[in-house]
């Protein structure tokens, strides 16, 4: 099998009218985010199916298909690969885990970020020197320190969130509206194990921290509280 019939495969599922949906709302014109991105109108589910259907895959092949200018090929790609590592053992998981930090100028919208990092990212570094994601949370690369972000949500979900912390405090200042949106959205899964890791992180950041950011962080709080933050940033 081969990514070229794959993507024979996926062109029969292609849909010109949600393609021109998809490129609007992944911001891929001029200047956006995403500016070049190439959209052919095929939906998730569509996608989970096939890469449940081609798991088998063979890695360099899948390598292949996400290198792809198509943005359904890259997010097919990363999940045949998270199914491959689910099924992987130590050295597997090590090699993909390698491959996908490797191609990560390929994974270059929020969408292919969100659902692959913590499966991948995350997991692999669970156990082990975290090092890495310090760097890809300080890379001129927005989507390496997005990658940083949500590879800390599956630590997170095991009760550990130091890193998250940590990630959060060097990305304070950042420029980047989908950055503050992240690491809003990682200080409330923070504050959902440990709320008073959180309220102390915000206790000391929140006048620093971005209007969006601080609104992510704190969109489950009780009114009264939520508008306390807000009014002293």
């Amino acid at each position: 099998m081969t990514s070229v019939f794959l993507r024979k495969e996926l062109k029969r599922h292609s849909d010109p009218y949600k393609a021109k949906i998809l490129q609007r709302f992944f911001k891929t014109g001029p200047g956006e985010y995403a500016e070049g991105d190439i959209f052919i109108g095929i939906n998730v589910p569509v996608l989970r199916a096939l890469a449940k259907k081609y798991q088998n895959l063979p890695l360099d092949e899948t390598t292949r298909l996400l290198r792809s200018r198509i943005h359904e090929e890259r997010l097919l790609s990363l999940l045949i690969l998270i199914l491959k590592y689910r099924k992987a053992d130590l050295m597997g998981k090590r090699e993909i885990y390698r491959v996908y930090l490797k191609n990560s100028m390929h994974i270059n919208n929020w969408d292919l970020v969100d659902v692959t990092a913590k499966q991948i990212v995350g997991d692999y570094l669970y156990d082990k020197d975290r090092r890495k994601l310090y760097q890809l949370a300080r890379s001129g690369s927005l989507w390496q320190r997005r990658i940083a972000v949500l590879s800390t949500f599956h630590f997170i979900g095991k009760g550990d969130h130091e890193d998250a912390l940590k990630i959060a405090r060097i990305l304070l200042s950042d420029e980047h509206d989908l950055i503050h949106k992240a690491v809003g959205w990682m200080l409330r899964e923070v504050g959902k194990c440990d709320i008073r890791a959180e309220e102390n992180f915000l206790d000391k950041y929140h006048r620093r921290m971005p209007r969006t950011m601080l609104r992510y962080a704190i969109e489950r709080f009780p009114e009264k509280k939520r508008q306390g933050y807000l009014r002293a940033k």
